[in-house]
């Protein structure tokens, strides 16, 4: 009896182990579960070893990577003058404010061109929309550290009268003269037109300079007898202001009918901190494909991209609606824009070297792709 109960007792035991033994693997949740073979009643302990080995192995189920983390985005700050230089980066401006671009983008829209000259100098600008000629005074006095990338703007100025007596260059003579941009592109696109036409800008005419654009163009917008030069689009501002106001000269033909084919006149270009462009190359050409797809914006979608210049406290919309079309927003780079820009300072240099700071800039100024 003893022995009996013995017996039964190991069969118990037998089958508890078998019971408890089973083959671990990952199921697709990545969790662990049990496999346990089972023992039908009529196979002996030989046959289930069998049958167990028969068994295929369950599959293993890579654990799912990890997600790749975005590459973080830079802080870039960009400054431009109130213009046609700030009306390019409208959509640009849109985009960053809507967290659509590839880095993080602050823009100082400004009135003066020293302001934006101090903050580059400075440091605190990466980017900047300025006039051609300061950006050659600006590399020389930093010794090179700032480097041209783009042009933005070509020929936007015009020389505006109340009355009718300015039918050309030489008309000018004994006249005076309001303008705005004393040391930049304005006054020595000025200069080189007298001078073609046989007049001293020092003797035969009265040039007064006003630090904004602004100035000038209440100047005309109010007086009588008012000869000014200014650009678009405060052009079409004044014009819409006053009746009275209208376009004696547009200075880029005048200037290409002294100069033929060999410039024209290069308004605006996008200067870089030369550190930021060798030490994030990717970031700087993102910018810059950004903003050559903005300026693409504007000129392509006048009315949509004249509700952004309003709405970003430039012009109104229906001044910049009007204004857009004659503002000549481009984007240059490459060969192209290192012609453009050279053939340009050339003439300025020509006229008075300390217009480009003393001295032609080297290969070294121009960011060629």
């Amino acid at each position: 009896m003893k022995k009996r109960w013995s017996v039964f007792l190991a069969v118990v035991l037998g089958v508890s182990l078998l019971g408890a033994c089973g083959t671990n693997t990952v199921n697709n949740n990545g969790n662990t579960a049990t496999v346990t073979p089972v023992m039908e009643a009529t196979q002996t302990p030989t046959e289930t070893a069998e049958a167990t080995a028969a068994v295929e192995p369950s599959e293993t189920v890579e654990p799912t990577a990890e997600p790749v983390e975005e590459t973080q985005k830079l802080e870039i700050s960009i400054a431009a003058l109130k213009g046609p230089t700030a009306i390019g980066m409208v959509e640009l401006m849109e985009k960053s404010d809507a967290g659509e671009t590839k880095n993080n983008y602050t823009f100082s829209i400004l009135g003066a061109a020293d302001e934006v000259s101090t903050g580059l100098v400075k440091g605190d600008y990466t980017f900047a929309a300025i006039p051609s000629n300061l950006a050659s005074v600006l590399y020389n006095k930093t010794e090179g550290a700032l480097e041209v990338v783009a042009v933005n703007t070509l020929g936007v100025l015009y020389i505006l009268e109340t009355g009718d007596s300015i039918q050309s260059v030489e008309d000018l003579k004994g006249k005076t003269i309001y303008s705005m941009g004393k040391g930049t592109t304005p006054e020595f696109t000025l200069n080189y037109l007298l001078q073609s036409a046989g007049i001293d800008p020092e003797k035969d005419v009265t040039i007064e300079y006003k630090s904004e654009a602004t100035e000038v163009a209440a100047l005309l917008s109010s007086g009588e007898d008012v000869i000014a030069m200014l650009p678009q689009p405060y052009v079409t501002t004044v014009m819409m202001q006053n009746e009275a106001v209208r376009i004696a000269l547009d200075v880029t033909k005048e200037w290409e009918t002294y100069t033929g084919d060999a410039s024209t006149i290069v308004t605006g270009v996008v200067v870089a901190q030369k550190s930021f462009m060798e030490e994030n190359k990717e970031a700087a050409d993102a910018f810059l494909s950004e903003y050559a797809a903005s300026a693409s914006y504007v000129t392509a979608n006048i009315e949509e991209a004249s509700a952004l210049v309003e709405n970003y406290g430039i012009f109104s919309a229906a001044v910049a609606k009007s204004a857009i079309p004659y503002c000549n927003i481009v984007f240059i780079q490459g060969a192209e824009m290192k012609e453009k820009i050279t053939s340009y300072l050339q003439v300025l240099y020509d006229q008075l070297p300390a217009s480009v700071g003393g001295a032609m800039p080297g290969d070294d100024f121009y960011y060629i792709p």
